[in-house]
């Protein structure tokens, strides 16, 4: 058996079919986007356990093969959290809808320090109408929660902003500005979300930890320090793991509210924050579906294509994603003892939806469809028909084509790097076929 399976994922890996032809679309040079260049390798089988011993039932999984990979993935890619943080207060101001008064606006801050300019961050909240506890979709966004929607009573985000000066934008010396109120609404399409019964809640990820290398001297990371210590051992947490921590409190927060159903929270998210909701869905059992959506390199692509981004380019560039040790696999992926298939497997037997974009080569869309079908095995052995069929598809699917049939979903947009409303059509699809419907 163990044989067989290690056959078709060879086979599954290595085949050569092109998933969106045409000219590279915007991406940066001096990278491969050529399947005839992407290096032979050998992945990691996430049914076998470090030292050789086949996984052939759930029960060994759980208890065996899913505690060692997390382990893997704390020590060598995302960095495991200290003790430390946690929450000191919550304060909770609610209003209602600008385009609908019966729909509810919640402003939820999360202070993590008993001083009151220590860290902390703010969830905005949208919720239907609804005599009854309803399901949540719940992300970080990049801006401030300020520019998913229009309304003007959303707090204006105080923090720090990747971009220095664009008052177009409403940035100016990286702070943000009345005009950057909605400048990322596209992404956010609260009133769709709503009308289909769901609830939607967000969290500006700089909240948790500005996107910068500082040498993890603000955000929550301080928090954690022992005496001595000025910043995270090699092992332990990145932004992105500090990211996912963040989501988990902001679950914590949402199970506690009587007009949300906090056992239907689905957390998703777009580029890095799509490499972040992988992490703390496959951290966190609570959550109930994980949408990745163009996450890319450290997300759901595999890292041993080396198509378009790579492990060194994602660590030069942002070296305060992931935590150190990572670094070492920097030009040499194959010697990781893990890859992101076996990512995407640790949300087993749960829903998970990837998402790529037909010009989105730097995030190698058919290494994010890879690692849906490798994870596959997996789901097939905690019960579900994972990509559905009798065994998983060698090739993606046509673009805008929604691959649905089983509890790993995908789908291939036309388009770039970008979430869009169809996007999140084809995720409130997905939650209605599985886990997230809104009771009726």
């Amino acid at each position: 058996m163990l044989r067989r399976l290690s056959t078709w994922l060879c086979s599954l890996c290595l085949a050569s079919v092109s998933v969106m032809g045409g000219n590279v679309i915007g991406q940066p040079p001096g990278f491969n986007y050529d399947e005839a260049k992407v290096p032979k390798f050998t992945l990691p089988d996430p049914l076998v356990m470090q030292d050789g011993t086949p996984v052939t039932t759930a029960e060994q999984w759980r208890s065996q093969r899913r505690p060692e990979l997390v382990t893997l993935f704390e020590e060598q890619v995302y960095g495991r959290v200290p003790q430390g943080p946690k929450v000191y207060k919550i304060e909770v101001k609610t209003g209602k809808a600008p385009w609908q008064p019966a729909a509810l606006r919640r402003e939820v801050t999360i202070h993590f320090s008993q001083a009151e300019q220590g860290p902390s961050m703010t969830m905005l909240m949208y919720l239907p109408v609804s005599d009854e506890p309803v399901p949540m979709f719940l992300g970080l966004n990049f801006g401030g929660n300020h520019t998913i929607h229009s309304d003007p009573e959303i707090t204006l985000n105080p923090g720090w902003q990747r971009e220095a000066n664009d008052p177009a934008k409403g940035i100016v010396d990286h702070r943000a500005t009345d005009a950057a109120r909605g400048r990322a609404a596209s992404r956010w399409p609260v009133e769709q979300i709503l009308a289909r019964g769901y609830g939607v809640a967000t969290i500006y990820c700089g909240d948790i930890d500005p996107d910068f290398d500082d040498g993890f001297q603000n955000g929550v990371h301080p928090l954690a320090y022992r005496d001595g210590q000025t910043k995270p051992a090699d092992d332990e947490w990145g932004t992105i793991a500090a990211w996912a921590w963040g989501l988990s409190r902001a679950l914590d927060y949402l199970q506690s509210d009587d007009k949300i159903d906090g056992k239907r929270v689905a957390v998703l998210g777009h580029s890095r924050l799509g490499k972040t909701s992988l992490w703390a869905g496959a951290l966190d059992e609570r959550f109930a579906l994980v949408i990745s959506n163009d996450s890319g390199c450290g997300g759901a692509a595999l890292s041993r294509r080396a198509f378009g981004e790579t492990v060194a380019r994602i660590n030069t560039a942002f070296p305060h994603w992931f935590c150190t040790n990572f670094k070492k696999y920097n030009g040499k992926e194959q010697d990781c003892p893990v890859d992101q298939h076996e990512l995407v497997a640790l949300v087993a037997p749960r829903p998970v939806y990837i998402a790529s974009a037909t010009e989105d080569l730097w995030a190698d869309p058919r290494g994010e469809f890879l690692s849906g079908a490798l994870a596959d095995p997996v789901y097939r052995l905690l019960g579900t028909t994972g990509m559905g069929g009798t065994a998983p598809p060698s090739d993606p699917p046509a673009p805008d084509t929604p691959l649905q049939a089983g509890p790993i979903g995908y789908h291939l947009r036309t388009g770039k790097h970008d979430i869009t409303i169809y996007d999140w059509e084809r995720y409130m699809d997905f939650a209605d076929r599985y886990v997230l419907s809104p009771k009726k």
